[in-house]
């Protein structure tokens, strides 16, 4: 019998990369042709010190840290800058290299400061780290250490310690390579040299903080969270960032027992790579329990009373029950999951026949712009997937904003899906002003406490934060982007969409609901 290679496996042919087999500390590691040793023991977790070397910035070599034994080498080799090749035997973990490292790590420390207690590195410093790994030894230098410029305000989020740096150059080639904005420099030789701005510049981007993220010693330091709260007292959970419809991988940091959250950092992912913009760094602030609505609400005496969610809810069905489908609004922003969205339909459009849907949206909004690196102008989580969970439902829309159409005075009920984030809706609060003032009985479902200030709202659920939800976003590609774990609601009473649907349909009963802490 004759075999026959097809067109398309001729094609995959061409396509797979040439792979490499070589030795690190015993381990046999096969890679594409091409990757540096630095890279291949990242992918298989075998740790090599470093500073200098970043995954998502180019190959400086300045920091001389990340020393490796080659056998058959006249000298120690640099792992960042050395590529595997095939039958190569390398350690990091040989007497000899083992001496190296603790000597340049030494040498770095020479002119940094000793302020761990005060430094917002501290349990995230690559010098503690490192120091504990590969150092524990006794200092030969005795010398006064260089003095530079402290708590530089270098623009945007970014407090600059300059005796902290070690010039590891991360910063200048994230400048020079990913925001393109060449902002920082180093300036002056020898032990005298610094890093810093130009002349009468300061840094003035959406991506300031990434510079946080990648400083390995604390120079750089974020103005939003310095001196907050030390990192070991921190809780994190992997995420998505709800900031606009890039859909960035992200960690969440908070401390459950206080109901507080901190900060936001990106964690890599096929999608925004290691990076995120500042924009969406901030989106843990309205997740905070004193911006959040602490209860449920209803209108007495045209004043806003906090009730039992169970009285809301009740409340909420009885006035369902009262009018025609026809005169019923669905005012639905796109800032909740795919799943809240499916039982949200479903209960109100498949099972109560209500065809009137329309979106809440920014209305001065420019969806198609886009910075060139991860921030869009759709400043919604989840646009395709509501226009999807629509669809499903035979309603087909394209996204605009149909804020007034909810309004019309043929409507007796309107109930809203308010958007989460108020720093995405310029217009918020002009459009609260309104839909507080309609004719209509108006229940909403929010986060947000400043509600309750509103006279004219008839019912207020309070609802659980992104941080908060297992589920999952469907970005501006159509990829979806799962929110992988939560915290516990900053607020007893919050809940999903689909919780509070269960609640209606009967399909879910009340139970005590109690802060627990993870």
């Amino acid at each position: 019998m004759t075999t026959t290679t097809t067109d398309n496996q001729k094609a995959q042919a061409v396509k797979a990369p040439v792979q490499v087999t070589f030795t690190l500390n015993g381990q046999q590691i096969s890679v594409p042709k091409g990757t540096s040793v630095m890279e291949a023991a990242t992918k298989n977790k075998v740790d090599i010190p470093h500073f200098c070397w970043h995954p998502g910035l180019s190959v400086a070599g300045v920091c001389r840290f990340c020393l490796v034994k080659v056998e058959g080498a006249r000298k120690l080799e640099i792992a960042c800058n050395l590529e595997a090749r095939d039958g190569m035997i390398v350690s990091s973990v040989d007497a000899e290299v083992k001496e190296a490292h603790k000597w340049a790590l030494e040498f770095h420390l020479v002119n940094h400061p000793l302020d761990c207690p005060i430094c917002d590195q501290a349990g995230e410093c690559g010098l503690q780290d490192f120091y504990m790994s590969v150092g524990k030894y006794d200092s030969w230098m005795n010398r006064p250490k260089a003095l530079k410029p402290k708590a530089l305000d270098i623009g945007g989020d970014l407090v600059l310690d300059t005796e902290r740096c070690i010039l590891c150059s991360r910063c200048v080639r994230f400048e020079e390579e990913v925001t393109k904005t060449d902002a920082l420099g180093i300036f002056d030789r020898g032990d005298r040299a610094i890093i810093g701005t130009y002349p009468g510049k300061k840094i003035d981007h959406n991506y300031t903080t990434n510079l946080v993220d990648i400083c390995p010693v604390g120079a750089f330091t974020s103005k939003e969270f310095r001196f907050k709260k030390r990192v070991w007292f921190l809780q994190d959970r992997p995420s998505i960032c709800p900031g606009c419809s890039t859909g960035c991988a992200v960690d969440v940091y908070g401390k459950p027992q206080e109901r507080h959250y901190y900060r936001i950092k990106p964690r890599e992912s096929e999608v925004n790579g290691h990076w995120m913009c500042d924009f969406g760094r901030h989106q843990y602030v309205p997740l905070n329990a004193e911006l959040r609505l602490p209860k449920a609400s209803l209108q007495v005496n045209q004043q806003q009373k906090y009730v039992l969610l169970e009285d809301a809810l009740t409340e909420l069905k009885t006035m369902l029950g009262q009018v025609q489908p026809s005169e019923v609004a669905l005012l639905v922003s796109a800032q909740y999951t795919n799943e809240e969205y499916a039982k949200f339909f479903d209960y109100f459009v498949t099972q109560h026949k209500i065809k009137h849907v329309f979106q809440w949206r920014e209305p001065t909004e420019t969806i198609e712009a886009f910075d060139g690196l991860l921030m869009r102008g759709d400043h919604n989580a989840n646009t395709q997937g509501l226009l999807s969970a629509m669809k499903q439902v035979g309603i087909s829309a394209k996204p605009t904003n149909e804020f007034d159409k909810a309004l019309d005075s043929k409507f007796k009920l309107v109930i809203a899906l308010a958007p989460e984030l108020p720093d995405t809706f310029p217009s918020l609060a002009g459009q609260l002003a309104k839909l507080s003032e309609a004719p209509a009985y108006t229940c909403v479902f929010s986060l947000m406490v400043s509600l309750a200030r509103i006279p004219g709202f008839d019912c207020l659920i309070p609802m659980r934060g992104w941080a908060e939800k297992l589920g999952s976003f469907t970005n501006f590609e159509g990829k979806i982007r799962q929110l992988e774990a939560s915290f516990p609601p900053a607020v007893l009473d919050a809940l999903g969409v689909d919780e509070a649907v269960e609640l209606l349909a009967g399909s879910r009963h009340f139970q005590p609901r109690e802060h627990t802490v993870h």
